[in-house]
């Protein structure tokens, strides 16, 4: 194999774990519940990365956390009894990465995110996500994670008892 070879596949390693990584983190999130999973995400990220949301709503409501113990430190704050996500859902689409030469990668995707809170009520969300990732200890981790808002709902409730309507197998 040739450097050049070996570059290109260097690059689709790093794609695809920085696909894993944000696929882990949304998994994560969906299930933030405990101290373990909150560490489990602050591992995700570099040990300086930025957590920030950008413009409003999100600028004001969800701030900007540098370092990973500040991320780890926000992400402790949806970890309640009783629980503050009675559901919560995270969609990821319409993903574009792009690798620089110097082999900084940067992801961007459009992500459906739907709750229903312990405390009452759902909501819908849309955000669009764009992160910078870098290879820390041999691992790819999200160095510069941003979220913008798109829009943003409350909904009656997500799960009903109705039947679910399929065709006749007559």
């Amino acid at each position: 194999m040739n450097s050049q070879d070996a570059q290109r596949l260097q690059q689709l390693e790093d794609q695809q774990d920085a696909r894993v990584c944000i696929s882990n983190y949304m998994r994560l999130c969906d299930q933030l519940e405990t101290p373990a999973t909150v560490r489990a995400i602050g591992a995700l990220f570099t040990t300086n990365a930025c957590w920030e949301g950008v413009g409003e709503p999100y600028a004001t409501r969800l701030g900007r956390h540098v370092g990973r113990n500040a991320i780890e430190s926000m992400m402790a704050g949806y970890v309640k009894t009783p629980a503050h996500f009675a559901m919560n859902a995270h969609f990821l689409c319409s993903e574009a990465l792009i690798q620089q030469p110097d082999g900084l990668l940067f992801g961007r995707w459009l992500m459906l995110q739907t709750s229903s809170f312990t405390a009452g009520g759902s909501h819908l969300n849309a955000a669009e996500l764009n992160v910078e990732f870098r290879r820390e200890a041999g691992v790819m981790r999200m160095h510069h994670f941003t979220t913008r808002n798109l829009f943003s709902r409350p909904v009656d409730h997500w799960h009903a008892a109705d039947v679910l309507p399929v065709p006749d197998n007559k």
